[in-house]
């Protein structure tokens, strides 16, 4: 109880902290989350019809998983420097696994009778791909979004030890001052407002996954 009453009176004296690393931490999943989804689902197009394409792309997008997540934010400093590009860069590559692997899952998970009767119809290729195919996928499409949104809300709390700003600030902070007063108290603020923001945003992705499926195939 007394904790509680501590971590209350850190967080309440600090509002304008709090907001700052809110908004950076929001603009890194918005902003990686948006060109993440253009280029994974962009790039599942255009290599789901080459079985070679297909997997090298898959095998590529998990190898950055592989990678420390410290070493992938500080390898590109020396190219663009410290504070939000590093940060954007290591988080893109972090997020793409998940929007491509069910981007070519739900692709291919359209019934062919469906592609051939499409056909019939007169579509062109491309109208089949963006009348029938992607509408059908766009479920597990979202599904793969919403992970990647998940991995960036997370890691992105890493942006902080390369000057990258957010809610990692308040982590690295209390950290740095074990064990002294407020310490515990903003890691607590750090580790809470990432739990919160992710609840937020997989609530958001929710709303629109429900938004732009068609009600036959929800």
């Amino acid at each position: 109880m007394e904790f509680l009453t501590t971590w209350w009176a850190f967080v309440s004296t600090r509002g304008d902290q709090i907001q700052s690393g809110l908004a950076e931490h929001t603009v890194y999943v918005v902003t990686v989350l948006g060109a993440a989804s253009v280029f994974a689902i962009a790039l599942g197009i255009v290599t789901r019809p080459n079985v070679f394409a297909k997997e090298l792309s898959l095998s590529i997008t998990s190898v950055f998983l592989t990678i420390p997540a410290l070493a992938l934010f500080t390898i590109f400093i020396p190219l663009v420097g410290l504070g939000f590009f590093p940060s954007f860069l290591a988080l893109f590559l972090y997020s793409l696994l998940p929007i491509l692997r069910n981007t070519i899952t739900g692709l291919n998970s359209v019934d062919n009778s469906v592609l051939e009767a499409a056909k019939g119809m007169g579509l062109t290729p491309r109208q089949v791909l963006t009348r029938v195919e992607l509408p059908l996928a766009w479920p597990i499409i979202v599904a793969g979004i919403r992970v990647a949104s998940m991995l960036i809300v997370g890691v992105a709390a890493l942006a902080t030890l390369v000057a990258g700003g957010g809610l990692g600030d308040f982590i690295k902070s209390g950290l740095a001052r074990l064990p002294l007063p407020n310490s515990l108290e903003s890691i607590w603020t750090g580790t809470i407002l990432c739990l919160l923001l992710a609840l937020v945003i997989d609530i958001s992705l929710q709303l629109v996954r429900r938004a732009t499926i068609s009600k036959g195939i929800r």
